[in-house]
């Protein structure tokens, strides 16, 4: 397969194995490490198909398109440390008849630990995240970046992607700490102020649990709404502190 897999990851040892082993079949998976100091490296260097680069991290758009550079293929195949490619998925890959105007969508199932998350807005997602890097890149946005898609098409492939984003609660704790803290020093002098922040998390979570059915996940639907609302809160928090601090 001509299609190069890229991955951006920082203390990802918990599931990056899982990633690693649904990959096997590409002779090109490029592994940018953002210093990790669990047991990722020694991991990924576990795998002979896997290339080891070590860098800063300076927002997801710009990182992302820093760790496609190392790529040897064109096509570039983005995937998170946490994210495993299934056999329907695997199976489309190796037909190799993409064209390079287009922008491919992959479909992503989410799970908390081992469990399918089937509301909250989580499940069946499409997402960009296969390219032509000689065509197209990243945004430069430091979170919430995409695929430029410009004069370009946009099409899904069969298959899905299998999201293992969270294996307990603390790791809702400190995801929600990074993005928000990426939030704000994205939109610095935007406006923002303790109500807003409040207002929009009530929202964020009543959209969550009750108009995205996420009761009917349960105790996980619960724990999801309520990370949702707290990421919410805490970006224009930091922001309107930020602000603050500016003047």
């Amino acid at each position: 397969m001509n299609i190069s897999i890229v991955m951006i990851v920082k203390n990802g040892a918990k599931t990056i194995k899982k990633s690693l082993d649904s990959l096997k079949e590409f002779s090109d998976v490029v592994v940018y490490d953002n210093g990790s100091d669990d047991d990722t490296i020694s991991i990924v260097k576990e795998y002979k198909n896997v290339n080891l680069i070590e860098g800063e991290f300076k927002g997801f758009g710009p990182t992302k398109n820093k760790a496609a550079t190392y790529a040897k293929n064109e096509w570039i195949l983005i995937l998170d440390s946490d994210e495993v490619i299934d056999k329907k998925l695997l199976e489309t890959l190796k037909k190799d008849d993409f064209d390079k105007n287009y922008v491919y969508l992959l479909n992503f199932k989410a799970y908390y630990k081992n469990y399918q998350v089937k509301y909250c807005g989580w499940n069946n997602q499409k997402i960009k995240r296969f390219y032509n890097k000689s065509v197209t890149c990243y945004n430069d946005n430091l979170v919430h970046e995409d695929i430029i898609t410009k004069n370009m098409k946009v099409k899904e492939l069969k298959g899905n992607i299998d999201h293992y984003s969270y294996s307990s609660i603390s790791d809702f704790i400190v995801k929600i700490d990074r993005y928000s803290t990426l939030y704000a020093n994205e939109n610095i002098s935007k406006k923002s102020s303790p109500l807003k922040a409040v207002s929009s998390s009530m929202f964020a979570f009543f959209k969550t649990y009750i108009i995205r059915r996420g009761f009917l996940d349960g105790f996980v639907g619960l724990i999801i709404a309520y990370s949702r609302a707290s990421v919410v809160f805490y970006k224009y928090i930091k922001l309107y502190e930020r602000n603050l601090d500016e003047k």
